[in-house]
């Protein structure tokens, strides 16, 4: 089952009526009608209000919610509610309530709140879910099934130890296969009984907080375990859904890149998938394109749903910034060129208490439709009415892929060396950036991932290499690809053991290099790379060729003239290795080199705040978007004949092509 069918882009958002009197939803829908809102995700925390109690129901609420968007000829992606708990349930069944990694069991607040393995939970999410699935299965508004809610934390009660201790024995079957995955004779850890297992915690293996563990192979299962427990939830509900509504899309919303659960195990179970983008305060632009790219790896290259963004700031951080005019149009449109089938808001309208009542909506807490954030939403719902379908199940034609590892960022990152420093999606997004900027485009994908259709194969630290990567890759530079990976790449296996060979272990034929030692050193340290003109920082590994040629060295200390770059020819292609973090301008040197090599350098590729990115219609039609994140108009030269779909203007070859400032630009090529 794939994403809904839908005439045009879904657009609209999070609609909380239930916080209102009904007076306040006549208004609510005027507006969404002048904004060309035709989507609401609806009943995301509604659990208190649908079952106040444990046998007993109340729909009326939800009904006449679903009922109102039916008879405005609006949809609605319908939540199950259960990501936050009601009070009677935290209080009946304590046993709900998680207990953090310091060992204390919480009382009852907040949201996310919930032990998943608690059978309480279980059996009450799932009897919810079940009722919702049979009442609005058929209902004339429903569109997809949004079950929970930004899924994430962990738990560490005896249940979850018990449930931990299941999953091991189904993992490992025998204690003697377990001690030897976690090098239990470390530390007189070699274990007897499952039953003397512990969850690696603050009163456990953890002394310094969650990422420093005396054993790395334990944290990393309960990593794993958390996911699968958590997963285990979902599926739960979305079994009690699909036993009475077996055609309705199901999805849940994502986080981008969110460390604590791997998606890459969810998402064969999503009908589609779907994401909330709240990107890190100055982030540049490519830091939420490769999460929107994250996303549409996680179903092959199919479509996503942008399931929420604010439109104008954000709440609950330090700082809040509100979004300038002209960029939620422009950040729309990036997701879009990206993949995203749908553009959703959270919020509809601010809600009037409680932590997010100065989060951005749609519409304010006065309910004025002159407002500069109120225009810009339906500016952009006209624009989406015009682009109508021409973008809906289009896939992006990649031939260069970026390899995306949530073990291989636990592992570095909970490791004791080289460095604490390193930080697992700031090296990705180095590479993916410099990829991007040289306007290729890029396709984020998990290690498991087929990897024939692809020219390039940047893989920066990728710590834990599993199963037959390593041939995989090598078959990639055989045919005449070329494949790059960086330091701390090729470490560790499955169970975060070192290899019992040279660095980088299974990578080292393919690179043609041997690593013996490693330096690390604080930021303010910096080498120079003069062949690149660039600057080293964090970790500088010593390499050895073994094959692989130089192509810049280090500048200074005793390995001063040593390979910081080699370059080596595998069969008819070539492998690069990137022996320390370069400066941004480094990364980029090495990416567009190898780019150029294969004609993958896009025509604006030296307008340094122009994105481009292609998308392929299901009946073949090419789309190009053009993005201009900059404050001054982008004047480029059109290198190919084409129909700019926002405006309907016809655009000649070599015609001049100007982008205003936040500008965009979606060309139907011919």
């Amino acid at each position: 089952m794939t994403a809904p069918r839908t005439p045009k882009i879904p657009y609209g958002g999070d609609h909380n009526p239930e916080q209102w009197p009904e007076e306040v939803w006549d208004e609510d829908h005027r507006l969404f009608t002048q904004a060309g809102i035709d989507t609401l995700t609806v009943g995301v925390f509604s659990w208190s209000l649908t079952q106040p109690a444990e046998d007993t129901y109340d729909f009326t609420v939800l009904d006449r919610i679903l009922d109102r968007a039916a008879a405005e000829n609006r949809s609605v992606c319908l939540a199950t509610g259960t990501a936050a708990l009601p009070p009677w349930l935290a209080k009946k069944y304590p046993e709900v309530n998680r207990t953090d990694f310091e060992g204390r069991r919480h009382r009852y607040g907040q949201r996310h709140n919930f032990c998943p393995s608690s059978p309480a939970y279980h059996r009450l999410s799932t009897a919810l879910a079940a009722r919702l699935g049979e009442r609005y299965a058929d209902h004339p508004a429903l569109l997809a099934w949004h079950i929970n809610n930004e899924y994430g934390g962990a738990c560490y009660c005896d249940l979850c130890a018990e449930a931990f201790r299941d999953w091991l024995r189904n993992k490992y079957v025998t204690l003697d296969a377990l001690n030897d995955a976690w090098c239990t004779t470390f530390w007189s850890h070699r274990y007897t009984d499952f039953a003397e297992i512990e969850p690696p915690s603050a009163l456990t293996e953890h002394w310094r907080g969650p990422d420093h563990t005396a054993f790395q192979g334990t944290t990393l299962d309960y990593f794993r375990f958390t996911t699968d427990a958590l997963l285990g939830c979902f599926l739960a509900e979305k079994e009690a859904i699909r036993s009475r509504d077996p055609e309705t899309p199901v999805t849940t919303n994502f986080m981008g890149l969110f460390r604590p659960l791997d998606y890459h195990r969810w998402a064969p179970h999503l009908d589609f998938a779907s994401w909330d983008n709240y990107p890190p305060l100055d982030a540049p632009p490519t830091r939420p394109a490769l999460a929107h790219d994250l996303m549409r790896g996680l179903k092959d290259g199919a479509p996503f749903w942008l399931m929420e963004q604010t439109p104008s700031t954000t709440a609950c951080r330090d700082v809040n910034p509100l979004k300038r005019p002209g960029e939620l149009r422009l950040t729309t449109f990036q997701a879009i060129a990206h993949g995203a089938d749908a553009a959703l808001y959270f919020q509809m309208r601010a809600s009037r208490g409680a932590c997010e009542k100065y989060h951005g909506a749609v519409v304010g807490h006065a309910g004025r439709d002159d407002t500069r954030v109120f225009r810009e939403v339906a500016g952009l719902g006209r624009e989406l009415e015009l682009l109508g379908s021409a973008t809906l199940g289009a896939r992006t034609p990649a031939r260069t892929a970026l390899l995306f590892d949530w073990d291989s960022w636990w592992a570095l990152e909970i490791s004791d060396g080289p460095s604490r420093l390193v930080k697992y999606p700031d090296v990705v997004h180095a590479y993916y950036r410099a990829a991007r900027k040289a306007g290729a485009d890029v396709d984020v994908v998990p290690q498991t991932a087929d990897l024939t259709p692809y020219d390039v194969v940047l893989a920066p630290t990728l710590h834990m290499v599993k199963g037959d990567l390593a041939g995989r890759l090598e078959a990639v530079a055989a045919r005449g690809g070329t494949v790059l990976s960086t330091f701390l790449s090729g470490r560790v296996d499955e169970h975060d053991r070192a290899f019992l060979t040279d660095v980088p272990g299974p990578l080292a034929d393919l690179m043609g290099i041997r690593i013996d030692e490693w330096d690390a050193r604080p930021p303010e340290f910096v080498q120079p790379v003069p062949e690149l003109g660039a600057a080293a920082r964090l970790v500088f590994e010593i390499v050895l060729p073994r094959g692989a040629e130089a192509i810049a060295t280090y500048g200074a200390d005793f390995y001063a003239g040593t390979p910081a770059v080699t370059r080596h020819e595998y069969g008819g292609g070539e492998a690069w290795y990137v022996a320390t973090a370069l400066d941004q301008p480094g990364v980029d040197h090495v990416v567009r080199r190898i780019l150029t090599r294969h004609g993958l350098l896009g025509p604006y590729a030296n307008h340094p705040t122009v994105e481009t990115a292609h998308r392929v219609a299901p009946d073949g039609t090419r789309l190009l978007f053009l993005l201009n994140h900059a404050q001054e108009p982008a004047r480029l030269t059109a290198h190919a004949t084409a129909t700019e779909l926002l405006t309907g203007k016809q655009v000649e070859a070599q015609d001049p092509l100007t982008l205003d400032p936040l500008g965009v630009a979606v060309l139907r090529l011919q």
